[in-house]
């Protein structure tokens, strides 16, 4: 009897455990707020580095600009290249009406918007008058208020400030097949409306630090400001806004917008750095800022990311986004430099740079799939393009 009763207690035990495993099973509301709080740690680490790349980046234009060379121009050009890939990582932090790109304000159309009309900016090839630029009767005064009321007037290819304005005035158009745009010194010394392409570009960069900036205040910490109401809210609602960036970014923008569209029109018009060739790495910044929020680390700032969500409730699931996302950053190391190579007309889809680019597509949009299932399985619905 006495056995009996033991081993009766023994199996309520066991099924009493095993109610209580079940029941801790998934994460915490402290790994959540520990989630969230390093996210806007990260946010504000990345904006930071951004800004100051941007700032030596305006540093080299300007030293450019007051004494125009060939060793000066290239110094720009490579400012740029560094800076952009700082920016590229900052990325992640769109897709749910963040300060970079809520409806209201958000300055990411001043800072990042592409397909560019260059026509709209200065001379192309075979106009020579077309652009702001060349339009000092109707644009007497070159300043920031004008460039930010021309930006998008008329149409969405119509930019005129941010990034690719800024591209495009260091390289001009890209003719070629197989290298980046050429735009001569002359264009800053000798050219027709050279002392106003001058004051464009440095308007631009100006513009583009003042919009960091912002960022840089929206994310710092002990602030009245976007971030106190971030880490603030629901933590839910919070890691919502966080896994919508990454899953969005990952096929919609990434895979969709920014690979497939070029990729399957074969238009080097397209890509998203065409003027310097710099798409691929482009895409590589993209893919590290999905990695950075998945696995919590941001650099100079690491702890707990979506990973450690999702293993809280399913540690295989976890690895295998893990495995998936660290594909998807390394294809994109993969592909052929450059990028508007596997958009020539009549190359193969065989072609290894066609065949490059389309497996990383893939394997983006493999894994955005992986994502939604991943935060449907921490009790989080996010919808993607």
């Amino acid at each position: 009897m006495a056995k009996k009763v033991l081993i009766t207690l023994a199996v309520t035990l066991l099924a009493l455990a095993s109610l209580a495993a079940c029941a801790s099973r998934g994460p915490t509301d402290e790994l959540k707020t520990s989630v969230v709080e390093n996210y806007a740690s990260g946010a504000h680490a990345s904006y930071s580095r951004s800004l100051a790349s941007a700032q030596a980046m305006d540093v080299a234009i300007d030293n450019f600009l007051a004494e125009p060379s060939q060793v000066r121009l290239d110094a720009a050009k490579r400012a740029w290249l560094l800076a952009r890939d700082d920016y590229g990582v900052t990325e992640i932090y769109r897709f749910y009406e963040g300060p970079i790109d809520n409806e209201a304000d958000g300055p990411e159309g001043l800072i990042n918007a592409w397909p560019m009309d260059e026509s709209y900016v200065d001379y192309v090839e075979g106009n020579a008058n077309s652009g702001i630029i060349n339009m000092p009767e109707e644009y007497p005064t070159i300043d920031a208020d004008l460039l930010v009321s021309l930006n998008e007037e008329g149409g969405e290819a119509n930019i005129s400030t941010g990034w690719h304005a800024i591209e495009f005035l260091l390289w001009g158009q890209d003719l070629n097949e197989d290298g980046p745009g050429y735009r001569p010194v002359s264009d800053y010394t000798t050219a027709d409306n050279a002392d106003r392409r001058a004051t464009y570009l440095a308007v631009s960069s100006d513009l583009l630090l003042s919009h960091l900036q912002d960022m840089v205040n929206a994310w710092a910490p002990g602030q009245s400001n976007y971030r106190a109401q971030f880490v603030s809210k629901d933590s839910d609602d919070a890691i919502t806004d966080i896994i919508t960036g990454i899953g969005e970014m990952s096929r919609g923008e990434l895979a969709g917008e920014r690979m497939t569209v070029a990729y399957d029109a074969r238009s080097q018009e397209d890509e998203h750095s065409c003027f310097s060739d710099n798409t691929i790495s482009d895409i590589v910044a993209n893919a590290a800022g999905i990695q950075r929020v998945y696995f919590g680390d941001y650099g100079s700032v690491s702890g707990p990311g979506i990973r450690e969500l999702i293993a809280a409730q399913d540690q295989a699931l976890a690895d295998r986004l893990a495995a998936e996302i660290n594909r998807s950053v390394y294809l994109a190391r993969s592909i052929p430099a450059p990028f508007d190579g596997a958009l020539l007309e009549g190359i193969s889809d065989a072609a290894p740079n066609r065949r490059a680019v389309l497996e990383t597509i893939e394997a983006l949009e493999a894994q955005t799939d992986t994502i939604v299932s991943a935060a449907q399985g921490v009790g989080i619905t996010i919808s993607v393009s």
